[in-house]
């Protein structure tokens, strides 16, 4: 089957998510979804205010997360892109406590659970009635993290069914490995149009909106595409990079905590379920990026 081409301004969520990937494959069906009702991240539904974590000594190297993250909004470009500016230097090599949304795991090892969207999720969420993919085809995940504070956090996404089962043996592969990832939430609503703030790192799925310098929607909008710490695996075209502050992140030869390299247990993990990385792109870099299309 064959999926409309339809077109989505969002440019400004790059600075948390940025991927250039065109339509989404033929096997999911498109179809009309029913009515539902980096900027600071919203409250989870349930849970409690978010907070870093509890009240554990820090590991060495391990910074609490600076009071402006997500609060700077930078100059614009008269592309509507934010103007990269220097990394700042505690953002270097990133190394935050993760902020819980959701109460951490209880049970030892990988937990994760796999539901119909609740409703409250699926109002901050993105997804609006023009989005691609109906409701009723997009599936809620919990999965279970280790943060780059070294701690088990529990983090949330959204993907489509038919992949759902494959996304969480990729996290559970990296749960094990211990491979650290700072943030893990749905993308709000509000996300897409706020001023770009560059400092961006949350681990996440669905968004609607279309792909870069495309009319067609991102395989993000179908929820077959996954960003793992944007801001530790920019997306880099010429002097394009996004989020707009992690240009210390460009230099790949500097190997740091929670960055995505050629062969790595992440690479290898998406590789076994068939997903392409933008890695491997030629003219793009897209380090975050991993899609069932593979472009």
């Amino acid at each position: 089957m064959r999926f409309r081409a339809l077109a989505f301004t969002s440019l400004l969520v790059l600075s948390a998510t940025s991927c250039r990937e065109s339509g989404a494959p033929s096997a999911i069906k498109a179809g009309r979804a029913p009515d539902a009702s980096a900027s600071p991240a919203p409250r989870m539904d349930p849970g409690s205010d978010p907070a870093s974590t509890g009240t554990a000594e820090l590991p060495e190297g391990v910074a609490e997360r600076p009071a402006w993250l997500g609060t700077r909004p930078l100059p614009l470009s008269p592309a509507g892109l934010g103007i990269a500016e220097n990394t700042p230097r505690i953002l270097r090599d990133r190394r935050l406590a993760s902020v819980d949304f959701l109460p951490p795991p209880v049970a030892p090892g990988f937990s994760s659970s796999r539901r119909p969207i609740p409703n409250g999720v699926l109002r901050r969420s993105t997804w609006r009635r023009s989005c691609p993919v109906r409701a009723e085809e997009l599936t809620y995940l919990r999965m279970s993290f280790w943060g780059v504070d070294e701690q088990r956090h529990m983090g949330e996404m959204i993907v489509h069914d038919d992949v759902a089962a494959d996304v969480v043996s990729v996290f559970r592969k990296l749960y094990r490995a211990r491979w650290p990832i700072e943030e893990m939430r749905v993308t709000a609503r509000r996300e897409l149009d706020a001023a770009p703030t560059g400092d961006g790192n949350n681990t996440s799925a669905f968004v609607c909106r279309s792909a870069r310098l495309s009319t067609e929607w991102s395989e993000h909008a179908y929820g077959l595409a996954v960003d793992i710490n944007p801001f530790h695996n920019p997306y880099v075209r010429g002097d394009v990079i996004l989020p707009e502050l992690a240009i210390a992140y460009r230099n790949r030869g500097w190997e740091r905590p929670g960055m995505i390299e050629d062969g790595d247990v992440v690479t290898k993990a998406f590789a076994d379920i068939g997903w392409g990385w933008g890695g491997k792109w030629q003219s793009v870099k897209d380090w975050m990026h991993f899609s069932l299309g593979g472009g």
